[in-house]
């Protein structure tokens, strides 16, 4: 019998998603979107359809507003990175499992 590996999709937090697209919105001064008009799969960084066009000017704001909010930090050397910051989705499952490991709120 052969077991197969099936990695485990955690749950979507839609609450955190909103409250880090709010996040995002405030500690990065984005006038023109409302916490509603960010996708949560949408791409946060970089040129092109559909992505929100983040640089990493942006990303070191974001990842201190992380730290400050939620008490989660990366390191800038971390090659994770960019998938954790690839959207809103991503940085909630960051920061939810974070939350987790620490035994703190979901």
């Amino acid at each position: 019998m052969t077991v197969r590996y099936r990695p485990v999709t955690p749950a979507v937090d839609e609450a955190l998603e909103r409250e880090l697209s709010a996040l995002i919105i405030e500690s990065l001064n984005l006038t023109d979107i409302g916490p509603d008009g960010i996708e949560p799969t949408r791409p946060l960084f970089g040129p092109g359809e559909g992505g929100l066009g983040l640089d990493s000017i942006d990303a070191l704001e974001l990842a201190m507003a992380l730290k400050r909010r939620f008490g989660v930090a990366t390191r800038s050397d971390d090659a994770k990175n960019a998938q954790v910051f690839r959207s809103v989705r991503s940085l909630a499952e960051f920061v939810g499992t974070r939350r987790r490991e620490a035994g703190g709120a979901p």
